[in-house]
């Protein structure tokens, strides 16, 4: 019957079939593997980690984070304008007023200008300088000191690791005199710091009093501006920071801390309130200054000069 009709039976199978050989596994399991790796390349041993960190840094470092820039300030009057000039605070105008008397102070100011170079002179009414001054006393001459362009906090630390350098950093809480910031940075380019962090808020920026304190060391000594002090204090802890608090009340005096020829990070808080509590409590350790003398603090500048002698003279030893 043409319904009976059957179809051919297919014979299906999941064997494989034969293998020849094993593809060379056996001979290359007999082999080894070769010499040991150097420590920077074995994955978990310590210096694996730390090098993975420095690259880590590296590939950030195009795009380094900036610490954002100040707001341009005007110096204004004769004699303050020809003391910036002298000391090299960074400037980008000169403003000089129609039909001035042309005295010492002003051609002085003039050729100070006119050497450094890169200043522009404009030459503006009375009317004029009264309104970009607030109508103060300028006789004649004001001096547009440009925005500072700050530093990240990050850019401290990755600049002495780059030159084979354990860090040393200066950080302020509270400190809202310029000329304090400024014999700060003159300090830590004294005694081989690495640069300065200022909070953004409710502190000293770089002023041109603040230049002009430093003596032209600030030129070459980096400020860094922290959105919030704490946070990056803490960022410096797990780079493998000391933090170090200056307090009158501290548990050990600052020549007996064995941390100091380290990595480190000194914070230096206001004369009188000091450090802040939380920064005090972030700190690693708190120190104190001994003062045979009897006096009760020190202001910041003489407190941070004091400390990076100690630390200077730590790491000559």
């Amino acid at each position: 019957m043409a319904g009976n009709s059957q179809r051919p039976n297919r014979r299906t199978s999941n064997k494989k079939g034969a293998q020849v050989g094993s593809g060379g596994k056996r001979r290359r399991g007999l082999e080894g593997k070769g010499p040991t790796p150097p420590a920077e390349m074995r994955k978990g041993h310590v210096k694996n980690r730390i090098a993975s960190a420095k690259a880590r840094q590296s590939a950030r470092r195009p795009a380094a984070r900036r610490g954002g820039k100040g707001t341009s300030e005007l110096v204004v009057g004769r004699n303050p304008v020809v003391e910036a000039l002298r000391e090299g605070v960074p400037a980008s105008t000169l403003y000089v007023q129609q039909f001035i008397d042309n005295d010492e102070r002003v051609r002085e100011a003039l050729k100070l200008a006119a050497d450094r170079g890169g200043i522009h002179l404009m030459e503006a009414p009375r009317p004029e300088l009264d309104r970009m001054t607030n109508g103060l006393n300028h006789q004649g001459l004001v001096l547009q000191i440009p925005p500072y362009e700050y530093a990240h906090p990050e850019d401290l630390s990755a600049a002495a690791y780059d030159d084979g350098e354990d860090p040393l950093i200066v950080a302020l809480d509270g400190v809202t005199d310029p000329r304090n910031l400024g014999a700060v940075v003159r300090s830590v380019a004294a005694f081989g710091g690495h640069g300065v962090v200022v909070p953004e808020r409710r502190a000293a920026g770089m002023t041109a009093g603040a230049w002009k304190t430093s003596a032209g060391t600030a030129a070459r000594t980096p400020v860094a501006r922290a959105t919030n002090l704490t946070r990056a204090l803490e960022a410096y802890q797990k780079e493998g920071l000391f933090v170090v608090g200056l307090a009158a009340d501290g548990e050990a005096e600052i020549q007996d801390v064995a941390a100091l020829d380290g990595p480190l990070v000194i914070v230096v808080g206001s004369e009188g309130k000091g450090l802040s509590r939380l920064v005090g409590e972030t700190c690693d350790m708190r120190v104190r200054i001994p003062m045979p003398g009897g006096a009760e603090s020190l202001n910041a500048g003489v407190a941070a000069g004091v400390a990076l002698y100690e630390v200077a003279r730590r790491r000559r030893a």
